[in-house]
């Protein structure tokens, strides 16, 4: 070895690097700039005697040694991650900034408010909630924490579900009685549909199930849209039919401004997950805010799952990939 002793910065570093891909990325979490970032990977393969990382302006890979490091090391600071939140128990600080990412209608109904009231249960916590219909790249973008409807798709990412919920197909009173009521999923083809688009997209599918099997319809309109936002304001206008999260429309059908449609033929989980990149090094921030939002959700689920029909019961789980 060409020094005595590996900082554990250097380390820490190190590890965060390989989690998130992108030496850029690890300084971010870790508060340090690029320079900073990068003097602690040069001094820590100095002091090792051997490269790491093979570095270039787009990606980042383990050297043969890097990763035999990597799987001795991970774990070990893994483990002093667990005994110092042990130690320090209820009495470590919940501080630092929060990012969290969400779609704009879960975010404005339900982050938004249990957001402001864990920032004011912990007064040393700044919280950033970024609020976007499309799929953001949490490493990238330097978000703690996903709040997404629906089994993400990233098997990179650990996903823990916060609360169950399914999608329904809604129209308001005023559209129903215009254009009458759709009485099988084959009954769209002669109503007027609002899809909510993903990129690049033009059509979106609607899943349900028929005494004949599971069928999907491809769904297009002359009212169409990326904004899931959009898409809910137009059926409250009484523009046609669209399909949301319930927990999306739960106060609409309650009060009457929103009609659920076929209910014995959708019958499509969508449950909300939290998401984050690692089961490692996960801020006390985070978890402390998982914890919350789990609690708060399942105070709230029976009386949202009610509003349209409630499916059977699916059985919470933890973290899973």
């Amino acid at each position: 070895m060409a020094c005595e002793s590996v900082e554990l910065p250097d380390l820490m570093l190190f590890v965060h690097a390989v989690a998130a891909g992108s030496l850029s990325a690890a300084g971010r979490t870790l508060k340090i700039s690029p320079a900073v970032a990068s003097k602690r990977l040069t001094r820590l393969e100095h002091c090792l005697g051997v490269r790491l990382l093979q570095r270039s302006s787009r990606r980042l890979g383990l050297t043969e040694e890097g990763a035999i490091y990597y799987e001795r090391v991970a774990p070990l600071l893994g483990q002093l991650q667990e005994a110092a939140v042990a130690a320090s128990g209820e009495h470590a600080a919940v501080q630092g900034t929060l990012s969290i990412t969400a779609t704009h209608a879960f975010g404005r109904r339900w982050l938004g408010p249990l957001a402001a009231d864990f920032a004011r249960a912990h007064p040393q916590v700044a919280v950033n909630l970024h609020l976007n219909d499309e799929v953001v790249d949490l490493l990238g973008g330097g978000f703690d924490l996903a709040v997404r409807i629906g089994q993400p798709q990233d098997s990179s990412l650990i996903a823990r579900r916060v609360a169950n919920s399914h999608m329904v197909l809604v129209a308001s009173p005023a559209y129903l009685k215009k254009h009458g009521r759709p009485r099988t999923p084959a009954d769209l083809e002669q109503h007027r549909c609002i899809p909510l688009l993903r990129p690049g997209r033009s059509r979106a599918s609607w899943n349900f199930r028929t005494p004949q099997g599971p069928i999907s319809l491809t769904i297009g309109g002359t009212l169409a849209s990326d904004s899931g936002e959009l898409v809910y304001d137009w059926a409250l206008r009484g523009e046609g039919i669209t399909r949301k999260s319930i927990w999306d429309v739960a106060e609409e059908l309650i009060g009457g401004k929103l009609v659920s449609l076929l209910e014995q033929y959708v019958d499509e989980p969508a449950d909300i997950h939290a998401v984050y990149p690692s089961r490692r090094f996960v801020p006390l921030r985070v978890r402390r805010f998982i914890e919350y939002l789990e609690e708060r959700l399942a105070r709230a689920e029976p009386g949202v799952l009610a509003a349209a029909g409630q499916p059977p019961a699916r059985k919470r789980t933890g973290p899973a990939t």
